[in-house]
């Protein structure tokens, strides 16, 4: 049953963070475990239909999200990181891991998430020219902590940050080459969210209306 559901998560973002928890307790599972997977089937079957809507009309524009969940993990205390990539207007790439090592502090846990992201954005900018697509422009990353948005401007390294030193050089090289543009975005409307924590089902229905994830079962 996970394996089908890491299959699904291809081509539906809304299941990655249920299918992230899930795999993870595959080698001692129980009846709980067991039951969250039937409930993401039941959401499964309760929107058969849902899928992405790639506009003709939209820009060839990359936009990023990136967020991340602090010390989320009850057993080891990692942090999850996730993205998602938008062109134009629909999402084409998105993510969900959980980090190599602990993080001291929430700001170094989305430091760590830029870095994450900011790896799959010059992938996308390669594969991009690749097929004769220039994208002059640096593309804008959305981040909700205005803490590690700090850090990727300022040169400077301070005590709290030097266990994030090479991603503060990979992450602030991009930023003064004028590959991404960081900017904050309001937590509320942060979409990669979805891809970290459990929400509630208005906070998690706007976000998925955000990223063009729409029911697309025609009209009866």
């Amino acid at each position: 049953l996970i394996g089908r559901l890491i299959y699904l998560t291809f081509t539906r973002p809304d299941l990655c963070y249920t299918v992230h928890v899930l795999s993870q307790c595959m080698q001692k599972r129980r009846q709980d475990h067991w039951d969250a997977a039937l409930r993401t089937v039941r959401y499964i079957k309760g929107s058969p239909s849902q899928g992405i809507l790639l506009r003709s009309d939209s820009d060839l524009r990359v936009t990023a999200y990136c967020d991340s969940d602090w010390n989320t993990c009850p057993i080891s205390r990692r942090s999850v990181s996730a993205y998602i990539v938008q062109l134009g207007q629909s999402p084409i790439s998105w993510k969900t891991k959980k980090q190599k090592t602990v993080s001291m502090s929430s700001a170094e846990a989305e430091y760590r998430a830029m870095a994450f992201t900011l790896k799959e954005l010059k992938w996308i900018k390669q594969l991009l020219a690749a097929f004769g697509i220039r994208h002059d422009q640096p593309m804008r990353l959305f981040c909700d902590s205005k803490p590690a948005i700090y850090i990727a401007a300022d040169p400077l390294f301070h005590e709290r940050t030097k266990h994030v030193e090479s991603d503060c050089h990979f992450v602030r090289d991009a930023d003064v080459e004028k590959l991404i543009a960081t900017e904050h975005i309001k937590t509320k409307e942060q979409p990669a969210d979805l891809l970290t924590k459990a929400l509630p089902s208005t906070t998690f229905a706007y976000l998925l209306s955000k990223l063009e994830i729409h029911n697309l079962s025609p009209p009866t």
